[in-house]
């Protein structure tokens, strides 16, 4: 098994442990730190909607409380539909923390790899803001 097929098993594991009994829509994710160390989060759903977190999100949160400051690589597996890709915040997270390479599926469940800014093109992050 290669690298991105192991990260997408990976984030799927981590995707069968999501809350989600609203949507019903099960999303797992799963990323490399820039030291190699590997971090998962799934989708956790709240009845006040707004209150939920993608699971790219808790991924990526958990890591940078552990002191993480630059990911390699993020994989992002939806279990319960076809042709996931982050959302808009997640995108703009992964862009904070300098994620190079975003994996996702296929509609046969084979890893896709995308640059982030093959997703968020023309991105405004921590290089845009004025020296301190």
């Amino acid at each position: 098994m290669n690298e991105p097929q192991r990260l997408i098993k990976t984030a799927r594991a981590a995707g069968e442990r999501s809350y989600s009994p609203y949507s019903r829509f099960r999303v797992g994710a799963a990323l490399i730190a820039e030291d190699g160390t590997e971090y998962t989060g799934c989708n956790v759903e709240n009845a006040a909607y707004g209150s939920s977190i993608c699971a790219e999100a808790n991924a990526i949160t958990t890591a940078a409380a552990h002191g993480v400051r630059k990911i390699d690589t993020l994989a992002v597996v939806c279990l319960d539909g076809e042709g996931c890709t982050p959302c808009g915040n997640c995108r703009q997270l992964m862009r904070e923390f300098g994620v190079d390479t975003v994996i996702l599926t296929d509609e046969h469940g084979n890893p896709v790899e995308y640059g982030l800014a093959d997703l968020l093109p023309h991105s405004f992050g921590p290089d845009s803001l004025p020296e301190r």
